[in-house]
């Protein structure tokens, strides 16, 4: 760390200030005048910066001093991540609430790991003293949380002949656990944790190709668009269309490994409905406590700009620290919109050229900088993890032209555009089906034929090819009424309603159904199929439309998804077998009544 500087505010224009500071570096952190607010150098003038400052700046006035702490924003990582509620830059929002109450204090200095806990260390076993060890190599291990075990790294900027490693016993993070002498002869003092600047993508030794899809447990999702582990989605939608619900199903389903969230400028009512809620929830996966998998980056609408920009760094760091763990991680920002909006208020007080309705000209590269942090990787310590980024964005009026959403459609593999239309209707997932894509379908089909069933793929496709014709008949339906329909077109539209209303529309607060595991989702989608299809035959046959639309078994195939849970799979099988014995009954009443005919 450089020696720290001091120097004086010449202006201040918003969380914009100019500074006199002799040697200031470039993204280097700062401590501003007498509310010892913290802020960062984004451009320099000869011995004057410019600095954002994370906090607000009211009561700041020219001539006071200023400081300059040698470093740039950096993220402290280590035991005690996970279980926590961070502000944007890092802050610890449970211990400054019991500090400092329901706001939060300017200039506050406190840790963001807590420095008098102890955590039980345990050595990696075959790691002897005067060995080379390499950055990433795994030192030891402590418990973090009961499903979680974290994994002590050596920081990917060390490396070199290991002097000495503690032995297993109880530790705070401010204990050397380990000594290493580099090539040039300086010995390092690792400890539990370590900082990284967040605008600092965390080396690895090389990127992979992802193998197999993030389960979400939302049919619409994992079956019609499938992200891979790894892999970078967008949920584009107007406000009201269920952005912060899918993401929320997401965190609380998904077979990752580790969960962050990172609130970005999004309601503060909203993101309280996530500090209480996740809390109380329930892991699926290990029947314990959801946050102990789970770590929160808060930074609501009326906390300062400048960390909201901040914030999204400070959320992929800590993420790439658990993907170099080897663990499978998902991230996602709520709202990447707002992020752009931070941006473009900070580019508009720097008198940057304004481009497409005021955002900066650099808008695109800093999000494809963001997403491309994404990603499966092979690790530093040879071991493989990955990073799932899935971005929130809220185009204002549902207009997906405007330009985050546009930059965002061409960075990303999974796109989830979410319709207002569907919200309207009770239609939840909101997911539109027309504008949706991904694509890691046929990465995905390889998962899903090996671990499922062969016929994934193309029941996938004849489902989406329904229910395509649906929305071109009912345009003409709406023209000139179903009259003008063929029986073999009507019974179209009853098959796609079928699709909607069996396999799409799934409620997040039904408890058979808020989860459904991709076994029960090929069931269901199986079974309405393998219905349209029989039903299909039947029409040829002679069968009336409208007969077998309301025939008895359609509404209990409707209600299929919430009859049996995802590990009654077998009951669900044996009903879809009950289903193909009455319409096998019917076409063989059919078939008689025409070979009499005839």
């Amino acid at each position: 760390m450089s020696e720290q500087r001091s120097g004086h505010i010449r202006e201040i224009n918003g969380p914009i200030l100019k500074i006199h500071l002799p040697g200031g570096r470039n993204g280097e952190q700062v401590r501003i005048g007498s509310l010892d607010i913290v802020g960062e150098i984004i451009a320099l003038e000869g011995e004057d910066a410019v600095v954002q400052a994370y906090e607000s700046t009211e009561g700041l006035r020219p001539g006071e001093a200023v400081e300059g702490l040698g470093h740039p924003l950096t993220v402290e990582l280590g035991p005690g991540l996970l279980q926590g509620i961070f502000d944007g830059v890092q802050r610890p929002l449970t211990e400054i609430a019991e500090l400092a109450g329901d706001n939060i204090p300017r200039g506050l200095r406190i840790a963001s790991l807590d420095r008098e806990r102890e955590w039980s260390f345990v050595p990696t076993g075959e790691l002897e003293v005067g060995a080379q060890i390499g950055a990433g190599a795994q030192l030891g291990t402590v418990q973090e949380t009961e499903t979680i075990e974290h994994r002590v790294l050596v920081p990917p900027t060390v490396s070199g002949e290991l002097i000495d490693l503690a032995p297993s016993g109880d530790y705070t993070l401010e204990s050397t656990i380990a000594r290493v002498r580099d090539a040039h002869g300086e010995v390092h003092k690792l400890k539990l944790y370590h900082r990284w600047p967040v605008r600092q993508p965390r080396p690895y030794s090389r990127r992979d190709h992802g193998v197999e899809p993030l389960i979400t447990g939302q049919r619409i999702l994992d079956t019609f668009f499938p992200l891979l582990k790894g892999g970078k989605g967008a949920v584009p939608g107007p406000f009201g269309a269920g952005k912060t619900m899918v993401q929320q199903q997401v965190a609380r389903w998904s077979n990752a490994d580790i969960v962050i969230y990172v609130g970005c400028g999004e309601r503060g009512n909203e993101l309280v409905d996530v500090l209480e809620s996740f809390p109380q929830l329930e892991d699926p996966h290990t029947g314990r406590g959801m946050m102990e998998r789970t770590l929160l980056v808060a930074n609501t609408s009326n906390m300062p700009v400048v960390a909201r920009e901040a914030s999204i760094y400070v959320g992929m760091t800590m993420a790439e620290y658990f993907r170099d763990q080897g663990y499978d991680v998902v991230m996602l920002a709520d709202s990447t919109s707002r992020w752009a909006e931070a941006l473009r208020e900070v580019a508009g007080r720097l008198g940057h050229m304004p481009v497409e309705e005021g955002y900066p000209a650099y808008l695109g590269s800093r999000l494809s900088a963001v997403y491309e942090r994404a990603g499966r990787v092979e690790t530093l310590g040879n071991t493989r993890g990955s990073v799932t980024l899935i971005g929130a964005v809220s185009p204002p009026g549902g207009d997906f032209s405007e330009p985050v959403t546009s930059h965002t459609k061409e960075i990303i593999q999974t796109f989830w555009a979410l319709s207002k239309e569907l919200a309207d209707a009770r239609h939840y997932p909101s997911v539109d089906w027309v504008d949706s894509f991904s694509q890691d379908v046929d990465i995905a089909a390889g998962w899903w034929a090996k671990n499922i069933g062969g016929a994934w793929a193309n029941r996938r496709i004849q489902a989406l090819s329904l229910l395509a014709r649906d929305a071109e008949l009912s345009r003409i339906v709406n023209l000139v009424g179903p009259e003008a329909l063929s029986s073999a077109q009507r019974w179209e539209l009853e098959g796609a309603s079928l699709v909607k209303e069996a396999v799409l529309q799934q409620s997040a607060l039904d408890d058979a159904d808020s989860y459904c595991s991709p076994q029960k989702q090929f069931q269901l989608l199986e079974l309405v199929m393998q219905v349209f299809d029989r039903g299909s035959e039947l029409i040829t046959l002679g069968a009336p439309v409208q007969e077998l639309a309301e025939h008895p078994v359609m509404a209990r195939i409707r209600r299929a998804k919430s009859t049996w849970r995802s590990n009654e799979t077998e009951d669900l099988g044996e009903f879809a077998r009950e289903v193909y014995s009455e319409l096998s009954t019917l076409r063989s009443e059919y078939a008689s009544s025409q070979e009499a005919a005839s």
